[in-house]
């Protein structure tokens, strides 16, 4: 199946592209958001990051015919402001941001990321990283795993499962996708098994985000690809999950909301500090029906937006 870029249209629109501007993809993925970005260009450049190689190198072929508008980086994006800086670029036009991990990732078993194929436990966007989810399953300790899935999976079974982990490489490592599927089977009770949606999603979405610190770099990246902006920059980022969502949500109200001021104090209202930024989405876009029957990856996509005005 063809790989769709989820919310394209609407997030090409909400970056408001200036043919000459300089603009970011953070997250190049198969190159969809970029290539629509880099196709509104006329002198205008786009720098596109990934930190998985096997994205830039298809990328590299793929987007061809576009390479002049466009520098592909090999890096994660919460090295944002250091890789543009080594390039020369100290603001920019406007940033972009598709979380989570791609489908090519997903239908990839050797990656290890999707509860539908045996692979090893992988998980890794960056393969020249150490730490991989086989790491994460056969060498935290039962407390440590059992944080990570409620507080990364929101998974309510998060002990019971940990619990079984730990029980169960005692005696063998467990090495694959599908054995540790079986596991987290095992420990949950029948009323679970029999609801709809498979058993192992939010601890999957657990190990992942863990893996690839996905939440810290999440944070570290978008304070920085606001802080790049420049006056009229549009930053748009879209989620796939409420954890995602709540850090956008925050750092985007944190950015349009003006400092307090006590009311008491006697200060003009004209020389009270404003804002920085404006929201360009009040509720975040979500797809339309269109795509929904299209694209099951949409289903649970969020789009927010924001300019700095000054």
């Amino acid at each position: 199946m063809e790989h769709e870029s989820v919310l394209l249209p609407e997030t090409i629109d909400l970056l408001d592209v200036k043919p000459e501007g300089i603009y970011v993809d953070a997250t190049l993925g198969r190159g969809g958001h970029t290539r629509a970005l880099a196709e509104r260009l006329t002198t205008g450049h786009l720098y596109s990051f990934d930190k998985d190689a096997e994205a830039i190198a298809e990328s590299q072929e793929n987007l061809a015919d576009l390479a002049d508008r466009i520098t592909l980086i090999h890096a994660d994006f919460r090295d944002l402001r250091q890789e543009l800086a080594d390039r020369g670029v100290k603001a920019v036009d406007g940033v972009m941001m598709d979380l989570g991990v791609s489908s090519p990732q997903f239908d990839d078993p050797e990656r290890g990321f999707s509860y539908r194929f045996d692979a090893r436990l992988d998980m890794r966007m960056d393969q020249e990283q150490k730490l991989t989810a086989y790491d994460v399953i056969n060498t935290y300790g039962e407390a440590e795993l059992t944080s990570v899935f409620r507080r990364y999976g929101e998974e309510r079974y998060a002990g019971p499962i940990a619990r079984m982990i730990v029980r169960q490489r005692e005696t063998v490592p467990v090495e694959t996708t599908l054995q540790l599927v079986e596991i987290i089977r095992s420990a949950l009770p029948a009323k679970v098994l029999n609801r709809k949606g498979h058993p192992a999603k939010q601890v999957f979405q657990a190990l992942r985000i863990e893996v690839n610190d996905e939440l810290g770099a999440l944070e570290e990246g978008l304070q920085q690809a606001c802080d790049l902006l420049k006056p009229g920059g549009r930053c748009a980022v879209i989620t796939f999950h409420s954890l995602e969502d709540r850090i956008v949500k925050t750092i985007f109200k944190e950015l349009t909301t003006a400092p307090f001021v006590e009311p008491r104090l006697p200060v003009k209202a004209s020389q009270m500090e404003q804002a920085s930024f404006i929201p360009v989405t009040r509720k975040p876009v979500t797809a339309g029906s269109e795509e929904l029957t299209r694209n099951r990856r949409a289903h649970s996509a969020k789009l927010r937006a924001v300019e700095r005005i000054r």
